[in-house]
């Protein structure tokens, strides 16, 4: 990976964007695409697209999204305590302990996430797991006058925690899901600005995945695309606790994540293991029998449908604050995508 890429990688990751509020990380992922594309589109949800040869009849769509989970302000009590919802999905007991940015219209403000000391938990509620309403913020307030002047209700939170390098290949960061996949997009874009395409690719750095795969059906509803990949981050088995029965196999290092199932085009995924087989780029393939919860799921149902496939990302962690990956996939995932799409025919006919 070159150095302006993980530079970009990094601040995109580091943006606070949870649902809803994904701005700063759509700003850095704009400025990384402009001058790069033919059109630069930012619509009224807050998706931004980015164009390739627009005048093409096809239309082919890549889709990250760029938005993370989070929390939000519900309630700031009489001693200047926040309490807070989940936006987005995620275990409470990882939330104890964790330094964290509170995102208002006057800029960052910090706090932490306090508990009941384990010295003062009767042994019942040493056994419990952690509830939501058991924890709260706390930002250094003294009362909630204080606490106000600072922050509102419906302040959405992220977990304050840096991109860091773990050993010679991996990274780690909260919200690679799915900024790693808006990442992909943006640098597949970059690199087929330098090719002459038989196609439109529209790369769409996609909103409010986590509550609902929301940003990419208003995407496909403006872009109206023949066929998509979404690229997203999938469970990697090659940490304890996990079972390859389940999950299926999927290891770091181990190349792109392809799958089968109700939400992938079987052409286009044979298409897409053709190209790396004759790149000589290893893939990994996993079951999908149903929707697969993604971009992708959304691509293909709305309008009239589109061919779809997902490109995942071997994770570990997800949905923590520290997310796992590997840079060779990322270089790998790039790289695929690129010469998938610079050969791709005018004209392919995706029906089964």
């Amino acid at each position: 990976m070159r150095k302006d890429s993980e530079q970009f990688l990094k601040e995109l990751l580091e943006a606070p964007s949870p649902s809803g509020f994904e701005q700063p990380a759509a700003k850095i992922f704009r400025a990384r695409i402009k001058g790069h594309v033919d059109q630069l589109i930012h619509d009224v949800h807050g998706n931004t697209l980015g164009v390739l040869n627009p005048d093409a009849a096809f239309k082919f769509m890549l889709a990250g999204h760029i938005d993370e989970i989070g929390l939000m302000i519900t309630h700031i009590d009489e001693k200047g305590y926040l309490f807070v919802a989940q936006i987005g999905g995620m275990d409470p007991a990882l939330l104890v302990g964790q330094r964290v940015k509170v995102m208002t219209e006057k800029g960052e403000v910090f706090g932490v996430i306090g508990r009941k000391a384990i010295h003062l938990m009767k042994p019942d509620e040493r056994k419990k797991c952690v509830e939501m309403e058991n924890i709260w913020v706390d930002i250094g307030a003294g009362n909630k006058k204080e606490a106000q002047k600072l922050v509102a209700v419906g302040d959405p939170i992220v977990v304050d925690v840096p991109f860091r390098r773990l050993g010679k290949d991996k990274i780690v960061s909260r919200a690679m899901d799915d900024k790693a996949g808006a990442f992909v997009v943006a640098e597949v874009l970059r690199e087929l600005s330098k090719k002459k395409l038989a196609i439109s690719v529209v790369g769409v750095a996609t909103v409010q995945e986590e509550i609902g795969l929301r940003g990419a059906i208003t995407s496909a509803y403006n872009v109206k695309p023949d066929a998509g990949i979404a690229i997203d981050v999938g469970f990697a088995s090659d940490h304890p606790e996990t079972d390859p029965k389940q999950i299926g196999e999927c290891k770091l290092g181990k190349g792109p994540n392809l799958h089968r199932g109700a939400n992938i085009n079987p052409i286009l995924e044979a298409d897409l293991e053709q190209t790396a087989k004759r790149l000589k780029i290893p893939v990994q393939v996993t079951a999908c029998p149903h929707g697969t919860g993604t971009d992708a799921n959304a691509m293909q149902l709305s309008r009239g449908g589109a061919a779809t496939t997902l490109v995942s990302i071997p994770n570990r962690y997800m949905h923590t604050p520290v997310e796992v990956l590997s840079i060779a996939d990322l270089d790998a995932i790039i790289r695929l995508l690129v010469e998938f799409l610079s050969k791709h025919p005018a004209k392919r006919d995706y029906r089964p």
